[in-house]
């Protein structure tokens, strides 16, 4: 399909902050290694990294969106740089789209997390209330199942989960029935605008300046896609296909994706003795927290959207990766570690001189 060029703009949060991240020190040669942009949305941290990679060095952008890989290949804004590469997949496979690469390790990985501008402001999405549209929610809408083909056919107890767990929404109950009631008299929701209606009826209080819907339709995005198990596995991987010395920087934009960020760099990045043990060594780490940056009041000022938006730092260390280092972070972590195979080799284009 051709791509068509649309009026929806999207401006990157953090964006120097966050390429600046990916360096330890951003001020000094080019750095010359192997990077990943997993989120490539309209390409704004991807351009300003390539703007700052020396001529060996490469960059890969992965994004699951038809039209944001539409948009790094097609038109005016077209990304033409032999170092450039991008991939069409979700950000859970980064490491997958990397090793097809050839890549046996990273310097450096950017996650944005979130929907984007486009997304949100183009109505035929279906992702934002403020316009009557069909009910879809995906980021890749070649595959999965719709937001309205959920509603039509997930259980009360499903639904209800969703919303309270994805949503933080304390009327789930309430929302979950009314939708189940319009299913039963025959009529599934099948437009944003339908979704509205129901979650303003059920819901009778909400905090001043929010509309009704807004958990709600969080809470269906989150799960259509599959966003916090994304992250979970986008991390998980960071781990083993890190260089020593690589950075991770990630930007969420709500709690339950900044709490997954914070556990995951915490649990890493600082040492616990086994005080059951007579003179236990401390576990050896896999990370080094870096920090967290917070958008100015300048940025937030220009672009209110970008007000909740966190990013976490952390660099590997050069302990190797294997699955009992993991397991022994994190016991349900075991059985992914297993499965994950081998560790990542030093990529032989260290991003630091």
């Amino acid at each position: 399909m051709q791509h068509q060029q649309t009026p929806w703009q999207h401006r990157t949060v953090l964006l120097h902050e966050a390429v600046d991240a990916l360096w330890d020190d951003a001020t000094g040669p080019l750095p010359q290694g192997r990077y990943v942009d997993a989120t490539f949305g309209r390409g704004g941290h991807s351009r300003l990294i390539l703007s700052k990679l020396g001529p060996d060095a490469a960059l890969l952008a992965i994004d699951r969106d038809p039209e944001a890989i539409a948009h790094a290949k097609q038109g005016e804004a077209a990304i033409r740089d032999p170092r450039f590469h991008i991939a069409h997949a979700p950000f859970s496979q980064w490491a997958e789209a990397a090793e097809a690469q050839g890549w046996g390790a990273v310097d450096g990985l950017l996650m944005d997390i979130g929907v984007s501008s486009p997304q949100i402001d183009n109505p035929e999405r279906g992702f934002s209330f403020r316009f009557d549209a069909p009910l879809d929610m995906r980021m890749d809408t070649t595959s999965g199942e719709s937001a309205a083909d959920f509603l039509a056919r997930a259980s009360l107890d499903e639904l209800a989960d969703v919303i309270r767990t994805y949503g933080e929404e304390r009327f789930a109950g309430p929302i979950a029935r009314a939708i189940v009631a319009r299913r039963d008299e025959g009529q599934p929701i099948r437009t944003t605008a339908e979704l509205s209606a129901v979650v303003a009826r059920a819901v009778k209080t909400r905090e001043p300046g929010q509309d009704p819907a807004t958990r709600t339709f969080q809470a269906l995005r989150i799960h259509v896609n599959r966003e916090l198990g994304e992250l979970e596995d986008a991390l998980d991987s960071a781990l083993r296909m890190l260089a020593p010395g690589g950075r991770l920087a990630v930007i969420s934009f709500h709690s339950l994706e900044d709490r997954i960020v914070k556990t995951f760099i915490a649990r890493h990045s600082k040492e616990e003795v086994d005080r059951r043990v007579p003179f236990a060594q401390p576990r050896p780490l896999l990370l080094k927290s870096i920090g967290r940056i917070k958008p100015s009041d300048e940025e937030v000022a220009g672009n209110p959207r970008s007000r909740s938006a966190v990013l976490r730092v952390a660099e590997r260390t050069g302990t190797p990766w294997s699955p009992e280092l993991v397991a022994a972070a994190s016991p349900r972590d075991a059985g992914k570690a297993a499965k994950a195979g081998k560790p990542a080799r030093a990529s032989g284009k260290g991003a630091r001189k």
